[in-house]
């Protein structure tokens, strides 16, 4: 082992403790990373851990980019919108979906750039297998960013080879947004999992862009919130988080990315970004809504996503809860 493999990140101990995983009355596991809440007037009114340090939105900012294809031009309303702006658990509507976008763009699955992947909805999936189905691309939970990505491109006379290379235009577009909407500049360009540029940029600057659409009362902005509020199926699926928190708690947008990142806002102005360091998300979303729930919003009707049970024979043991900085 080198020297500096024993010494912490220079992070590390200034992240804060977020969430505690309880075992019958035993503190089993502690999850640190940093959180920001932002006023309805756009300045924060709580910031824990690190959160100007940048991070990678995974998923999270795939509001962004749903917004940087319908600037382009993409020919997308209501539900086709939402599976843009979604992580899709690959049911058969959202196949549906992800098919009709690009039908009327006049391309097949094939031009799809995201890897084959089985469905995240279980029923689907054990479907699939008793019909010997092999994982798909439209079935991954980004098929419906690269279809939109897709459709952006056709509407604008762009090529559709290469349209997850950073430097094609509908990328860059993406990118404009987002400094535009987070009011800074990129930190980092990453490749996602789905194949995708993805755009580091500060937790407090991810928070801004999110306050930013669910605020948007005209433009591609208003399209996207209005296009997630009324069509939360396509943004995730049945029993999923991101699906059920804004079915519960009408006019609040969610969205949830990989390796512990979750962002949510009110028509009012609050928002929240939250990265959980060890990239787990169990306890994301009942941060989120704790967050909320600290700014005065009232998330009584998601209760059920406000803490997580912990298991022991089956039943429920303990729970996966907040710490007393947002309880």
């Amino acid at each position: 082992m080198r020297p500096e493999d024993t010494v912490p990140h220079e992070s590390t101990t200034r992240y804060a403790e977020l969430a505690e995983v309880v075992r019958s009355g035993f503190v089993e596991s502690r999850h640190f990373g940093s959180l920001v809440a932002l006023a309805p007037d756009g300045r924060p009114a709580l910031e824990l851990g690190v959160p100007n340090e940048p991070v990678v939105p995974r998923s999270s900012a795939k509001p962004f980019q749903a917004l940087a294809c319908l600037r382009a031009g993409a020919p997308l309303s209501g539900a086709h919108v939402a599976i843009a702006a979604g992580s899709h658990t690959g049911q058969d509507f959202h196949v549906d979906a992800v098919e009709d976008i690009l039908t009327r763009s006049g391309l097949t699955f094939d031009a799809l750039g995201c890897p084959p992947d089985r469905p995240e909805n279980e029923d689907t999936y054990r479907e699939m297998i008793a019909r010997g189905e092999e994982n798909t691309r439209e079935r991954m939970n980004c098929s419906g960013k690269h279809a939109a990505m897709l459709a952006a491109c056709v509407a604008s006379g762009w090529p559709t080879e290469g349209y997850l290379d950073p430097g094609h235009p509908l990328q860059v577009l993406v990118r404009e947004g987002i400094e535009e909407l987070a009011g800074e500049s990129v930190a980092h360009t990453a490749v996602d999992g789905c194949g995708a540029p993805v755009f580091a940029m500060t937790l407090t600057g991810l928070a801004r862009g999110v306050r930013a659409l669910a605020t948007a009362t005209t433009g591609p902005g208003r399209v996207v919130a209005k296009a997630m509020r009324e069509h939360p199926a396509y943004v995730g699926g049945d029993g999923q988080a991101n699906t059920e928190v804004m079915r519960l708690l009408p006019g609040v947008l969610v969205k949830g990315g990989a390796e512990g990142v979750f962002v949510a806002a009110t028509t009012a102005g609050h928002a929240v970004a939250v990265k959980v360091i060890d990239g787990s998300p169990r306890a994301t979303t009942a941060l989120a809504l704790a967050a909320l729930h600290t700014l005065g919003v009232d998330v009584s009707a998601a209760h059920e996503w406000t803490t997580v049970p912990v298991l022991g024979g089956g039943l429920p043991v303990g729970e996966v809860r907040v710490t007393s900085h947002l309880a």
